[in-house]
Parts: C-alpha cells; sequence; structure tokens
C-alpha cells in the first residue's frame, strides 16, 4: 500500500508539473512579469487546495474555500491533459514545418485556455441546474390500494462543502412539485464527513419533502467512508427519513420497499450485509417489490430474488467525458434504464456532484418514476 501511494503520489506530480510548465511558458511568452518562485508556490497551493481543505490541514473557512478551488482543479486537471498533449502535438508539427512560434503559440495557448473555461462553465451549469427524467413503468402484479404509483427519486446527493442547501433547495422545490406518493434516496445523501450537513443544518431544508407514503434512503459508499453513519441516521431519523439497512417495508398494505447496505459494508461493517435473496426471501412475492441498491452491481441476483424495480446510482454516469466511456465498461448499467428479466433497473446519474461541481456528458437529475401495476 505504502508503495501504491507513493506511486500514485509521484504520478500526480509529473502530471501537475506537466500542467504547470505550461502556464509557466505562457506566462513569459507573453512576458507577464510574475517571479517564477511565485508563480510555482501558488500552483502547488492550488493543485493541492483540495487535500489541504478536505483532510483540514487548512481549518475553517479558509479550509473551506481551499476544497471549492482544489475541487475545481481537479475537473481542470482533467481537460488539461485531454487539450495540452493535443496542443503540444500540433505545436510540434508546426514548428517541425519552420512557422515560428510568435505564430502558432499565441493561437494555441487561447484556445487551449478559452476550452477550458467553456468546459468549466458548461460543466457547472450542468451540475447547478437539475432536469427531471421520467420512467413509466409496468409491473404485472395487483398494487393493492394502488393503481399507479409516483415515486420521486435522487441519489448521489453529496451535500457538504461544496453542494449546499441551496442546490438541495432545488430537490425539494421540484420534487414536491411532482405531488409524490413516495420519496426514496438511494445512498450517498451526504458527502462522506457529517460536520457540513449539521452545521448547514442541512436536515432542516430536506424535512420540507413531502410524500403521502414515506420517505425511504439507503446508505452509499460515502455514508461509510465519512465514519458517522449512526448520527446521520439519527439526523435522517429526526426528520421522519427511515434509512433502510438491510430491511424491507410493507407500505400500505400494498407494495414493498426494500433497501440494502452499500456493498461498502462487505468491508468496513463487522456485521457484513445480507445477499439479496436473503433480504427478500420472507416477502409475499404476490406484492410488488421495490429495492434500492446504490450501487449498480449483480441484477441478475436481485431479479432472481424477486425484485420488480431496482434504483440504483453510485456511477454519476463518470460525471464528465470522457469518464462515462469508463463507468459503461465497469457496470452492466451505467444510467438509465434496462429490463433486467421481468426486473426493471434505473440507474441515476445523481443530483449532486463528487469533486468538481462539474457535469460534462451527464446531468444533475431527479428521476420521477409513473410505476403502473395490473
Amino acid at each position: 500500500m505504502v508503495i501504491r501511494f507513493l506511486l500514485m503520489l509521484l504520478i500526480f506530480a509529473a502530471l501537475n508539473v506537466y500542467i504547470g510548465w505550461h502556464g509557466s511558458f505562457l506566462l513569459s511568452f507573453f512576458e507577464v512579469p510574475v517571479p517564477a518562485a511565485m508563480y510555482w508556490i501558488v500552483f502547488w497551493i492550488v493543485s493541492l487546495s483540495y487535500v489541504f481543505g478536505r483532510f483540514k490541514i487548512v481549518p475553517g473557512v479558509l479550509g473551506r474555500a481551499f476544497q471549492w478551488v482544489g475541487s475545481y482543479y481537479f475537473a481542470l486537471l482533467e481537460f488539461a491533459l485531454i487539450l495540452l498533449p493535443v496542443a503540444d502535438l500540433i505545436a510540434w508539427g508546426l514548428h517541425s514545418a519552420g512557422v515560428p512560434t510568435t505564430t502558432y503559440v499565441p493561437v494555441l495557448g487561447t484556445f487551449v485556455i478559452l476550452v477550458l473555461a467553456l468546459l468549466l462553465g458548461i460543466g457547472s451549469w450542468n451540475a447547478w441546474n437539475p432536469i427531471i427524467r421520467t420512467y413509466e413503468l409496468h409491473i404485472d402484479k395487483p398494487g393493492g390500494d394502488f393503481k399507479e404509483l409516483r415515486v420521486a427519486m435522487a441519489s448521489d446527493l453529496h451535500l457538504g462543502n461544496i453542494v449546499e442547501n441551496r442546490h438541495l433547495g432545488r430537490l425539494v422545490k421540484a420534487m414536491n412539485a411532482m405531488k409524490p406518493d413516495l420519496i426514496l434516496l438511494p445512498g450517498d445523501v451526504i458527502d462522506d464527513v457529517i460536520e457540513p450537513f449539521i452545521r448547514k443544518e442541512m436536515a432542516q431544508v430536506m424535512k420540507g419533502l413531502q410524500s403521502r407514503y414515506g420517505i425511504y434512503a439507503v446508505l452509499g459508499n460515502h455514508e461509510y467512508y465519512g465514519g458517522h453513519i449512526p448520527e446521520y441516521i439519527r439526523q435522517m431519523n429526526s426528520i421522519g427519513i427511515r434509512v433502510l439497512q438491510d430491511e424491507t417495508v410493507l407500505v400500505a398494505d400494498s407494495f414493498y420497499v426494500a433497501g440494502r447496505k452499500d456493498k461498502t459494508a462487505e468491508s468496513m461493517d463487522k456485521a457484513g450485509r445480507l445477499p439479496v435473496a436473503d433480504l427478500l426471501a420472507d416477502l409475499d412475492k404476490s406484492k410488488p417489490v421495490l429495492l434500492m441498491d446504490h450501487q449498480p452491481y449483480h441484477f441478475d441476483k436481485a431479479a432472481a430474488a424477486g425484485a420488480d424495480v431496482l434504483m440504483c446510482g453510485h456511477t454519476h454516469r463518470g460525471q464528465f467525458a470522457p469518464n462515462h466511456l469508463i463507468t459503461k465498461r465497469l457496470f452492466e448499467l451505467d444510467w438509465g434504464y434496462m429490463l433486467k428479466e421481468k426486473m426493471h433497473v434505473v440507474v441515476s446519474s445523481g443530483f449532486g456532484t463528487w469533486g468538481p461541481p462539474v457535469r460534462i456528458a451527464s446531468r444533475s437529475e431527479i428521476i420521477q418514476l409513473m410505476i403502473r401495476f395490473a
């Protein structure tokens, strides 16, 4: 683990040197009067600012500001590592062809800077302006008192120092406008530590969520990473949101809501988590079963266990391109809808963001499920 960590640290440092050199080169080329030592000090502070803020190396308000700056730098880092090699290759070709540097350096430099700014701008807009996606599902079972069930669902809120009450208020307003029968939150409601959730009284904003038959959530990997699960559950219980940990609930004697512990419990919870077959074993399968499991794995097992609808999150659909190409290969379904045997699967790209509040080829979304019964 130590060798792996040192190797990752070395790679991270090398990538930042590569990016930092380009910035230094442009400043010198345009004769901007910034001392080299000052430039590199500021550059390394910015590149490491997320670490300074997230791990409270710099505490308080300044540390939270560092976390904001560092989160955006993560996106800038990835975009720059895509654009700069292309710009370098073009520059090498032009230089080999005898084109003066005074001709192509200003054009390439300006182009890269403008594209980076455009990507960050569009990505921020996509992150802070959620859309509502509606899926119409049919379950070939009677729904008891229901012919139709309207479910509002949002995964991966990641409430913390980056995603705050303003964005959470958008969720409350949009969900309440749906007038849902049920609200489901399939994991990663908080972003690791619970301190900002408490300090900013986010529970009081979430308390505004309204549904006829309750609000249920499950744990995601970030609740486990933060290590404050008992306090998180207490906060949620205080506002009427039940966090299901390998539990099932019969709602209105008509359908079941089941919630699994996150897959992270297999390594971070002494009790582990139940196999999905055991979780659903004693349910009356003539009634519809709505299952939440944060990470979208083993659809076949959930279908075989008798789930009618499986709701997941976790992937963020890569959050920003080209990461979505990776998540598409990692998961059977990394975003959207599929029918697995007779089970409906919905994987959300999430409402909040981890790290940079930037989304490219992905949107902040709220899911509306219109479920019709036989």
